[in-house]
């Protein structure tokens, strides 16, 4: 079992940066995938980013070049630096932990765009 919780969310003008992250616990972090994925209203949840347990890194076509993905294992923590954001980056994010046919969630926080 993992437990998680996502700190870090905010309102930010276009063009700002925001940190989010993800702490874990109840498990041994290191063996998880780790992803940040987003909701915004209306819309499907999306994948945003994800790092492999050998810190391997995929994004979103949307976000790359913006976003950096990255964890602390002795501090079960995983981030998402999100730089330049834009009004539609505007959702809730959320932390998922993977291990072969496990899926856990944190509940989520909002991160909001605008000026």
């Amino acid at each position: 079992q993992v437990q998680l919780v996502e700190s870090g969310g905010g309102l930010v003008q276009p063009g700002g940066s925001l940190r989010l992250s993800c702490t874990a616990s109840g498990s041994i972090f290191s063996i998880y995938a780790m992803a940040w994925y987003r909701q915004a209203p209306g819309k499907q949840r999306e994948l945003v980013a994800a790092i492999t347990s050998g810190t391997r890194t995929n994004y979103a076509d949307s976000v790359k070049g913006r976003f950096t993905i990255s964890r602390d294992n002795a501090k079960k923590t995983a981030y998402l630096q999100m730089n330049s954001l834009k009004p539609e980056d505007t959702a809730v994010y959320y932390c998922n932990a993977h291990l072969t046919s496990s899926d856990y969630w944190g509940q989520g926080t909002q991160v909001t765009v605008s000026s």
